[in-house]
């Protein structure tokens, strides 16, 4: 028998690539797919030549394939009840991003990790790429010095159609939370406190605001400032972001695509209006996989070695706290303390 048996919960577009990711391993087995359209299950099923069970219920589900690990793939809404429901009947569950819809739902999903004594880790795959891995080293090596001014631009024009186009906050509540999440990871330390401010670009085929600039406050005194649109037409970032990072030596930047760079300080005696600099190389270490595949590498090394995965419940709440306090901060037009959210 393998030692992780598998029950994959939602059969829309992302849950093949987590579907292929456990077929990539030799001691997963996946012993059952759940959907709400038992059609997308056995489509599922048949794509991937699976021999395993398809069931509309999860409950049924647990009951009858006795899985002792859950993919929840299913759509934010049904992340509360997926993995309660899979927590409270013994199972450790890895589950795509968000937490939840609302802060007092990730509360309750992890006082149920902590009570059941099983794992909940999210997949936050924008951590596991080998730039954004370099990023960090240069915190972690004291390239520049002490960093205290993280900034991130995030200005692209896609046109989604569909739900995206109709929602109230679709940059904050469907993209920042990747990047928040890759700013608490470059600076290694917790945000404190945000303010938040929303609106909605001229020219917008957006709903709601389509645009958000925040500031966060973090626990070691650096100051994070994010800027997004997502109908920024023309001179378009990556993805990823475009970063700066301040330190007391010097500077450090990141296009979201190739390697960052990093200049510092040269030391001299003499008194000058503006220093000279030099660029310094920036060490690419990272030799895991990228992306989901390097997260679920991350998630089952942990679970196989009994300790918390990097992107467990008891931290990626703490990027859903900067998400849902920078929402009520643009509500309420003051400053939120995340500490007390």
């Amino acid at each position: 028998m393998s030692q992780f048996r598998v029950l994959v919960v939602g059969c829309g577009n992302m849950s093949q690539k987590w579907i292929e990711y456990a077929l990539s391993r030799q001691d997963c087995e996946i012993v059952g797919l759940v959907d709400l359209r038992l059609e997308n299950a056995r489509r599922t099923r048949s794509r991937h030549n699976l021999d395993c069970q398809v069931h509309s219920s999860l409950d049924s589900a647990i009951a009858e394939t006795s899985p002792n690990l859950v993919f929840d793939v299913t759509v934010p809404e049904s992340h509360r009840d997926v993995v309660i429901t899979a927590l409270r009947s013994g199972c450790n569950v890895f589950g795509e991003k968000p937490m939840a819809t609302n802060m007092e739902q990730a509360r309750e999903m992890l006082a149920t990790s902590k009570q059941t004594g099983k794992t909940y880790a999210v997949m936050q795959n924008r951590r596991y790429l080998k730039n954004i891995r370099a990023f960090r080293n240069i915190v972690d090596s004291d390239i520049i010095g002490h960093p205290s001014f993280l900034t991130a631009d995030f200005f692209l024009a896609p046109h989604f159609g569909g739900f995206r186009e109709s929602m109230d906050s679709p940059l904050m509540l469907d993209m920042a939370i990747h990047t928040f999440d890759q700013a608490r990871f470059v600076i290694g330390s917790d945000p404190i406190s945000v303010y938040c401010h929303e609106f909605n670009p001229h020219g917008s085929w957006y709903k709601g605001d389509a645009a958000a600039v925040c500031t966060f406050e973090f626990d070691n005194g650096v100051v994070f400032s994010y800027r997004g649109c997502w109908c920024a037409q023309g001179y378009p970032t990556s993805w990823e972001s475009s970063w700066r990072l301040v330190g007391s030596r010097g500077t450090a930047i990141w296009d979201g695509e190739r390697l960052p760079t990093a200049e510092v300080v040269i030391p001299t005696d003499k008194k000058q209006f503006l220093m000279n600099y030099e660029q310094v190389e920036v060490p690419a270490t990272w030799e895991g996989s990228e992306g989901h595949f390097g997260c679920l590498d991350a998630m089952f090394a942990a679970l196989i070695a009994g300790t918390p995965p990097e992107t467990d419940c008891t931290d990626n709440i703490k990027s859903m706290a900067m998400l849902f306090g920078a929402l009520e901060s643009s509500r309420s037009k003051q400053v939120v303390d995340l500490l007390n959210l």
